[in-house]
């Protein structure tokens, strides 16, 4: 900068007022001194310095970032009404209106996993349960991130490390209230042996890790065993997707489910369906959480809004019924013996789970 500052305007003006070729070899000159001048701080900021930006004007940067990033795009297993509510704050906030893929998350990971091998990279943030991310984290497709908001989030939200936990999923029972009286109800996994359950019970298809969390607790093989029993007396019938469950309890199509997302079935009771959730000891949850992309194409905007989603969206996630890993969020989680899945466990051993599902519930191999 010192060369440009002894340039005056009185030693360059021979040059400006220079014709054709030496007027724009000097132009070219001049270009090039001044970028060997810029400091280096005025160069775009890379993933990973954005990713680990934690100077009291994260946000203010990341906004003028965002604002020319003209896009955000997040896979979610979350449900579109809860991905609703969930936009129009954001884009409130942030002036920015997220695109959403919604799927399964088996789905997720496995869009992650093909468009990776492809070289299309369209995914910002991924927002699925445990397993697709812990299954994205071991494919390299997460990239790590440290945010202030971390120090406000419950032990088990942070400690995968490149994926963050957004919302504690409680997996419960529940029944309709048309059908069965709340004095009815089970109060232990041993009472779904007595015979006045035939027919009525149902468990998601792929709750594998509810599967191997709960007899684990119990004893592997106590716990297989008496679920074996289960089934040999009344029988299981598996569905696939706990909203669809929660749908066919509320139509008494299916009186009673092992397995549901205690989110969904209270936001379905506030609404009027004549259902209802109970919890039996112990019960299992998983943290399901969000990533941000290793090839994030809009990465500032998937930073606000991971920030937004773990700050200000966990007040959202609570009054939907959610159990939020921010501990400021204020919403306590009922009075339950809790055990939490490990999803790097039972992906490292998910071939012996899933056969030991399958033959518990009489499910052929897939």
């Amino acid at each position: 900068m010192r060369m440009i500052r002894e340039l005056s305007c009185a030693s360059l003006s021979p040059f400006l007022r220079g014709e054709g070729a030496v007027r724009r070899l000097f132009l070219i000159s001049l270009g090039w001194i001044i970028g060997l001048a810029t400091p280096a701080l005025a160069q775009p900021l890379s993933l990973a310095d954005l990713a680990t930006y934690a100077a009291p004007d994260r946000t203010q940067k990341l906004l003028e970032i965002a604002k020319a990033e003209g896009g955000l795009n997040v896979y979610s297993s979350l449900t579109s009404d809860d991905l609703a509510v969930l936009s129009a704050a954001f884009e409130k906030k942030a002036g920015i209106k997220p695109q959403f893929w919604r799927a399964s998350n088996e789905d997720v990971l496995q869009r992650g996993v093909t468009e990776e091998h492809s070289g299309r990279h369209s995914a910002d943030l991924f927002d699925t349960g445990a397993a697709g991310l812990e299954g994205l984290r071991r494919e390299s497709l997460l990239h790590p991130v440290a945010s202030p908001v971390f120090a406000e989030l419950m032990p088990q939200a942070i400690a995968p490390g490149v994926w963050t936990g957004t919302r504690l999923q409680i997996i419960s029972a529940a029944y309709n209230t048309n059908l069965i009286a709340s004095k009815d109800l089970p109060t232990s996994y041993a009472d779904f042996v007595d015979p006045r359950w035939k027919g009525k019970l149902t468990v998601e298809t792929d709750d594998i890790d509810w599967f191997a969390t709960l007899v684990t607790s119990m004893g592997e093989d106590k716990g297989v065993k008496l679920l074996q029993d289960i089934v040999a007396a009344n029988g299981v019938t598996l569905r696939k997707g706990h909203s669809l469950i929660a749908n066919l309890v509320a139509a008494g199509e299916a009186p009673l489910a092992i397995t549901t997302y205690y989110y969904k079935v209270a936001q379905m009771k506030q609404a009027g369906a004549p259902v209802d959730t109970f919890n039996l000891d112990p019960t299992v949850a998983r943290v399901d959480g969000i990533g941000l992309s290793n090839n994030a194409p809009h990465p500032a905007s998937a930073l606000l809004y991971m920030d937004f989603l773990l700050g200000e969206g966990q007040a959202i996630l609570a009054g939907r019924e959610f159990f939020p890993t921010n501990v400021k969020a204020a919403k306590s989680i009922p009075d339950m013996n809790i055990v939490f899945s490990d999803a790097g466990k039972q992906i490292d051993d998910g071939v012996r789970w899933t056969r030991l599902f399958n033959e518990t519930f009489g499910r052929r191999a897939r």
